[in-house]
Formats: C-alpha cells, sequence, structure tokens
C-alpha cells in the first residue's frame, strides 16, 4: 500500500519505515515524506532514500483546517493510501481524521490508554512504575487515542533517566512501528467495537507484545 510519513523533526521511527519498505515482501511503499517544520533533518534522510519530500508550513495558515486542507491535497495528489504519523507534532483535527479514517496510524512512547501527552517517561519514572513502553494505535480526534494495534514492553530500570529511558522505549519503537504498518499494509487487521481484531491471531502472546523483528 503507498504510504506516507508525517513528521517534523529528524524522524527517526520515519527511518525505520523506510529500511523496512525496501525489504523484499514488505507490503508498505513509502512514496511520500511530509513534514510541518521545513528544516526537518527527516527531509534529508528521505531525500537520500529518493522517496518524495514535502513541506506544509502550519505557520503559513490562521487556521488549523486550512493547514490540514493543504496536507490532505499533497497526500491525495501522490495517491497515498495509508498516513503514518512519525513525531509528527501537531495535533489533528476531527476535520482530517474523519477523511482518513482508519488510515491514519500513530505511535505513543507509553503503554497507552496510560501516560498520554507529553513528558512520558519523566512522569512514568516520577510514578515509579515497573514497566512502560510504547503503542501504535489508530488515529482518533482525541489525542492519543484509537484502538490498539501493536504493544511493546519495556522495563523501567531504578537509575534510570527520562533521557536513558528514552533511548530504550524508543528502540523498542523502531521494531513495534514497521512490524504493526505491515499487519494493517498486507490487509490483516480489523476494527470491530473500536478494538484491532488480527487475522490468525487469536492471543496475544508474544505476537503483540514485543513483537519480533521484520514483517508480520
Amino acid at each position: 500500500m503507498k504510504t506516507a510519513v508525517l513528521i517534523s523533526g529528524r524522524g527517526s521511527n520515519m527511518q525505520a519505515l523506510v529500511k523496512a519498505s525496501q525489504t523484499d515482501g514488505y507490503p508498505a511503499d513509502i512514496v511520500r515524506v511530509i513534514s510541518n517544520e521545513p528544516t526537518a533533518s527527516g527531509l534529508d534522510f528521505a531525500a537520500r532514500a529518493r522517496i518524495g519530500t514535502d513541506v506544509v508550513n502550519h505557520r503559513e495558515f490562521d487556521r488549523r483546517e486550512s493547514f490540514e486542507d493543504v496536507l490532505h491535497e499533497r497526500l491525495v495528489a501522490a495517491e497515498v493510501e495509508l498516513v503514518c504519523l512519525a513525531g509528527f507534532m501537531r495535533l489533528l483535527t476531527e476535520h482530517f481524521v474523519s477523511r482518513w479514517f482508519d488510515r491514519i496510524l500513530n505511535i505513543h512512547p507509553s503503554l497507552l490508554p496510560a501516560y498520554k501527552g507529553l513528558q512520558t517517561h519523566e512522569r512514568v519514572i516520577e510514578d515509579g512504575v515497573r514497566f512502560t513502553g510504547c503503542t501504535i494505535h489508530f488515529v482518533r480526534p482525541a489525542m492519543d487515542s484509537g484502538p490498539i494495534i501493536c504493544q511493546a514492553a519495556v522495563p523501567v530500570l531504578q537509575d534510570d533517566t527520562a533521557d536513558v529511558l528514552a533511548t530504550r522505549v524508543l528502540e523498542a519503537e523502531h521494531r513495534c512501528y514497521p512490524y504493526a504498518l505491515s499487519l494493517v499494509a498486507s490487509g490483516k487487521t480489523s476494527i470491530v467495537d473500536e478494538k484491532v481484531a488480527i487475522d490468525g491471531v487469536t492471543e496475544l502472546g508474544n505476537v503483540l507484545v514485543n513483537p519480533p523483528d521484520g514483517p508480520a
């Protein structure tokens, strides 16, 4: 499936998705990387990977809906079928989400529904929890909400700082996001009562919690 990745910075998860998409048999083709930040370094990586890039600078618009209209037009022009958010630091309105309903994936650095929003690692450490992780989910208008596709659990060690923990979680993100995208792009997922059902998977086991490297 033709897939676009939206970024705001270096796009390390975008890079993981691009690398996965270049392996034999991967069911998603990254055809466009779009940033709302003109200086995002992830655009340079995408260009070197010979992927089309685009910038839609949100500061040039008075209304979020106007920004999203142009973003939508660029995606349609590239014949995009799926959208992956990868460090895209803009909240999408219902105006946009409804146009791409069940076709937008996002990654969040916690085990949702816990620790929505920003500064997740700081809050995890402050609360003294023993496990955190990352979640890939379909996007809904509410922040960090939507049917969960895949999660990876990561231990919180006693001497962790937020930066150290973030690095450990990021490693899990780079494994989890390509796996989740492969599930969706290969048509193995469906949404029933706002929960993700996956063909051929009757139990979570170790398949969707700490998924393996490589496509589904």
